[in-house]
């Protein structure tokens, strides 16, 4: 059985903006880090569909520090996805971008693929504190 995780935020920001921050490698590391340390995790990400990318972070006892993922979708700026795959599973994770009037959008998340609970739940937590983060990054 595979479990999904859905989530939205909302932005007082512009659609390009948010994009930007979700496409942009200098931008990611300011706001996808370390959950546990709040540093920076370097990336190659590239909206480019077909590109392989990682995420690298200190390794601990527990995971390696690498999250590989490969773009699949590019529809600037109103939806990308890419597989992210981490500790031995694989998810989908898609992004969708709408404005939604008065200077704000809606970033809906869905991430596909959890094969039990801890790590639904486990991501349920590391993207909203990510999106948290996210935040700060478009108010600069």
């Amino acid at each position: 059985m595979s479990l999904s995780l859905s989530l939205d935020f909302q932005y007082k920001t512009s659609i390009e903006k948010l994009w930007s921050a979700l496409t942009d490698s200098s931008k990611l590391a300011k706001w996808v880090v370390n959950i546990h340390n709040g540093q920076a995790m370097e990336n190659d990400f590239k909206p480019v569909v077909g590109h392989r990318f990682q995420f690298r972070t200190q390794p601990t006892e527990w995971w390696n520090g690498i999250i590989e993922g490969e773009v699949l979708i590019v529809e600037a700026p109103n939806r990308l996805s890419y597989t992210w795959a981490s500790g031995g599973e694989k998810h989908t994770v898609t992004w969708t971008l709408q404005e939604v009037g008065d200077g704000k959008v809606n970033l809906h998340l869905d991430q596909t693929g959890f094969s039990n609970a801890q790590g639904l739940e486990g991501a349920k937590y590391g993207w909203s504190k990510w999106c948290g983060e996210l935040e700060k990054v478009l108010e600069q």
